[in-house]
Parts: structure tokens; sequence; C-alpha cells
């Protein structure tokens, strides 16, 4: 590469090519699977990048993958190449805030099974309905309490909180 990397090219014509020349009866032996332990994914959308980090690091310490963004538009972005399997979602964004973006999830067929959280300093009456309207599962205040919002994330990933606690 420009920048010094060093990238490995296949090319898979020849390869087609020799596998087209086998005999048809000819079985190749299954390659055994390795069984890999997934993680779930958690994205992280928030415009405050102290709020991602802090956030971010919470539920890395609890071995879960993250993934931020930093308002709706950046995170429908990042869910065309990867569906987390939970989101943790601010409301005051530019953009797109917390309730367009939740909105826009729950009308996507591919995005609408994703289980979102809201953490917001709105803690109104008036706004935790708007947002179980639009299909939300969970509505924290901030400042939140790492021990009830891992609780929160636990029960809507369906983990022991023991599992995967690393202490």
């Amino acid at each position: 590469m420009g920048d010094g990397r060093v990238v490995v090219i296949l090319d898979v014509a020849p390869l087609v090519r020799r596998q087209a020349l086998l005999p048809r009866d000819h079985v190749v032996a299954p390659v055994a699977t390795v069984e890999t332990r997934r993680v779930p994914l958690v994205m992280v959308v928030d415009d405050s990048v102290t709020m991602r980090k802090v956030t971010g690091r919470v539920l890395e310490r609890h071995n879960l993958e993250v993934l931020t963004a930093k308002d709706g538009i950046d995170a429908l972005e990042r869910m065309v190449e990867r569906v987390p399997d939970l989101m943790l979602l601010d409301i005051e964004m530019p953009r797109m805030d917390g309730y367009e973006l939740a909105t826009a999830m729950k009308g996507d067929a591919r995005l609408r099974g994703v289980p979102i959280v809201m953490i917001t300093s709105r803690t109104g009456d008036k706004h935790r309905q708007r947002a179980f309207e639009i299909g939300v599962e969970r509505y924290l205040g901030k400042p939140y309490q790492e021990p009830e919002l891992m609780r929160n994330v636990y029960d809507l990933l369906g983990i022991d909180a023991g599992a995967t606690r690393n202490e």
C-alpha cells in the first residue's frame, strides 16, 4: 500500500479453474469447524465523546464488544456493515436524534430486533413515554449507575451476569 502496509492479494481465477478440472466424484473431506465464542456487540450512540468512551470502557470491562457512533446518521452508516446485538442511545444529538434513529430502526426489518436502551438527561414522563411508544425497551437517566446499566444490558442480551464478568 502507499502507506507502507502489506496487503495479501489472492488471485481467485486459477483456484476456480483448478476446482472446475477436478473430477465430479471427487469428494473433499469436510473441514472441522472450530467453535468460536461470539462476543455480543453493543453500539453506543451519543454525541458526547466522553459518554461514548466511559460507557464503552464499562462494557469492555464486562467482556462485550463495543462500536460507537456520534449521532443517528453515523449509527445508521455503521449498521450497514454490522448490526449490533444491543444499542445504547442518547436522545439529544445533531443531524439525527435518538427518537429519529429508534423510529428508523423499528421501521427497518434488518434492525427491528435490536433492543434499544435510551440513556438520556431527559428524564420526564413525556420523553420516557415517547421512547416506549417508538419501541425502546429500556429508559435510563444520566448519569446512570453502572450496576443498573449492566443489569439492563445483560437482561436484554439474555446473558447470565456472572458469565461475562472480568474481575
